[in-house]
């Protein structure tokens, strides 16, 4: 398929931008809702640890900044940030793709693309190393979580891209079927083998499991509102600006 005037890297990306900032709004309206009960509770929990060591010690901190702006402003200037970013990365990778995912059409492969996006960045690595609340792990760790963290990430995206470019290539003489399992199937492989190598997750001690398990379904119906508020206004944006298109090219040529 060729690239139309309508249609350009600089389209798909103002489009992705747009997307993001309405993705951003809608996660933080999730976060609002499903996340803040849940993370409140954890800095209850975190602030009464370290209000008894601070008084066995004699010292006391103040909060750089306050709980009611990190929960407001903090949270909302948080999550439209991602949302364009992730937004703008979205629609870069939809418009690479235009045109090498077989006959799909422009908003279907943008569909795609999001969901694949969504699958490899966000849900597979969050289930390997699922989110910590606050006052959770040791200090001393945290590199190495991040380490392990972000090579997990980047296994799980280069295995999504090449099980994409597999079973596209595969789809001409063999069917989408067999094509979908076969790039499906390397991924799920990859990604295994990778979980199994890499180290396990923290140990939580004592924290609550009920506010351990609010607060990490909280993270993940955050993370999946802002990829699904991509993937819809993303695809409707892109499938509207290819229909124009085709209109536009049909009454030219009339």
């Amino acid at each position: 398929m060729a690239r139309s005037e309508t249609l350009t890297t600089r389209t798909f990306l103002l489009h992705g931008l747009l997307a993001g900032l309405v993705a951003g709004l809608l996660g933080f309206a999730v976060a609002s809702a499903v996340g803040e009960p849940s993370l409140a509770s954890a800095i209850a929990l975190e602030d009464e640890h370290s209000h008894s060591h601070s008084l066995s010690d004699g010292d006391e901190e103040t909060a750089a900044v306050s709980r009611d702006t990190q929960s407001t402003w903090g949270l909302a200037t948080g999550t439209i940030a991602i949302g364009v970013a992730l937004g703008g990365l979205v629609a870069l990778g939809a418009a690479g793709a235009m045109g090498r995912l077989g006959r799909l059409r422009p908003g279907q492969s943008t569909a795609l693309v999001t969901a694949v996006g969504f699958v490899a960045v966000a849900l597979v690595p969050f289930l390997k190393y699922p989110a910590l609340p606050p006052g959770v792990g040791s200090g001393d760790s945290i590199g190495e979580r991040t380490a392990s963290y972000a090579v997990f990430l980047l296994v799980s995206v280069v295995a999504a891209a090449l099980a994409v470019a597999l079973a596209a290539l595969l789809t001409p003489a063999r069917g989408v079927y067999v094509a979908t399992l076969a790039g499906a199937g390397g991924y799920l492989v990859v990604v295994v083998l990778a979980a199994a190598v890499l180290p396990a997750t923290q140990q939580l001690g004592a924290f609550p499991a009920d506010t351990l398990w609010s607060f990490r379904l909280g993270s993940l119906a955050t993370l999946a509102a802002v990829w699904l508020g991509i993937g819809v206004v993303l695809t409707g944006l892109v499938g509207r600006a290819s229909a124009s298109t085709s209109t536009s090219t049909r009454l030219a040529r009339a």
